[in-house]
């Protein structure tokens, strides 16, 4: 029998496919029409955009000036060995984010992935084909190898090394393949509803299973910004925020607006406290070990703040906090460049 519904359908069923090393299918189900699409298109970037890995960034050749050089005694030109140094996947092994690695190698060598495995790095492709060098050659390079998301261009990071050094496209992500179908499924004789199947693979550095929920998490942690929706007042939503604008005004007003007594303003100039948020910001015993602050002082701008409606020491949230402490800094920052 055919109803109005009041809310979407919950999907129940999922299924985890081993396809093969490093490969997976995910397999969700039953959607409503429309639902496995607006979910999975989004997951899929997050998959490709946002799952943590490691590549090389830059790398320091001995006798080796450029990219496009080429070096005695290697097959490869600067260039190709480049090329094929992307095809090599590491892993650091420690809780560092950034290590520089140093080689050494005397030929005749045909140089693989797993030479490059060190006590700080793993590689993942022992196989991988690197350079091969003749006999009489001895070949020094260093890479710097860092934990990062998604792809970095080298124009970036040619900003970020000592000019040593080449710059490398940086490949972070471990996702080699993330895709999905949307199929039909059959519900309580509606063939309208949906099934997606999630097809993923990586470079071996973490497992697809992992890759996926990574994604998830940081989806979660994006749509989160919107959690505060949830305990707002629609009625007095536009006033909530209105309010909130007038109240960071006044906590960005200078101390010359409190009226206060030579003594204890020029107290406070000496301490280079500028503007109302900073008093607000500080505890009563930060105020008080300010120095040459009397008694008398002490609670005259312990009242004044009072009457502003943030007394010294009121407790923010830790986004105005930091919103605040910023707006100061600027304002301290546009006055000093002035």
């Amino acid at each position: 029998m055919k109803k109005i519904n009041t809310s979407a359908y919950m999907p129940t069923e999922i299924e985890v496919k081993n396809v093969s090393e490093n490969k997976i299918q995910v397999i969700a189900y039953p959607f409503e029409s429309g639902f496995a699409v607006t979910l999975a298109h989004p997951l899929r970037r997050l998959l490709l955009s946002s799952t943590v890995g490691y590549a090389p960034t830059a790398i320091k050749i001995e006798g080796v000036t450029h990219e496009f050089d080429s070096m005695r005694g290697m097959l490869e030109d600067v260039a190709l060995f480049i090329i094929n140094l992307r095809n090599i996947r590491f892993k650091l092994k420690g809780e560092e984010t950034k290590v520089v690695v140093n080689y050494s190698f005397n030929g005749p060598k045909e140089i693989k992935g797993s030479d490059l495995s060190t006590a700080e790095v793993e590689v993942v492709t022992p196989d991988a084909y690197l350079a091969t060098i003749n006999e009489d050659v001895e070949l020094n390079f260093s890479l710097i190898i860092e934990k990062g998301i998604g792809y970095v261009p080298s124009e970036t990071i040619r900003e970020l090394v000592d000019g040593d050094y080449i710059a490398l496209d940086a490949f972070f992500t471990p996702v080699k393949k993330a895709v999905y179908d949307i199929e039909n499924v059959l519900v309580e004789d509606n063939p309208n509803f949906e099934k997606v199947v999630f097809t993923i693979e990586t470079d071996g550095l973490i497992s697809p299973v992992e890759a996926f929920k990574n994604s998830l998490e940081a989806m979660y942690n994006q749509m989160s910004v919107f959690n505060g929706v949830l305990d707002i007042d629609v009625s007095s939503a536009s006033e909530d925020s209105s309010s909130s604008s007038v109240e960071l005004n006044k906590l960005l007003q200078s101390v010359e607006e409190l009226n206060l007594s030579a003594r204890s303003f020029n107290c406070l100039d000496r301490a280079e406290i500028r503007f109302v948020g900073e008093l607000a910001l500080m505890s009563e015993l930060e105020l008080k070990n300010l120095k040459n602050l009397g008694k008398k002082s002490l609670e005259e701008i312990k009242a004044m703040m009072e009457d502003t409606g943030f007394p010294v020491g009121f407790e923010f949230s830790e986004d105005t906090v930091d919103v605040l402490k910023k707006k100061i800094a600027d304002l301290k920052s546009a006055k000093n460049e002035g």
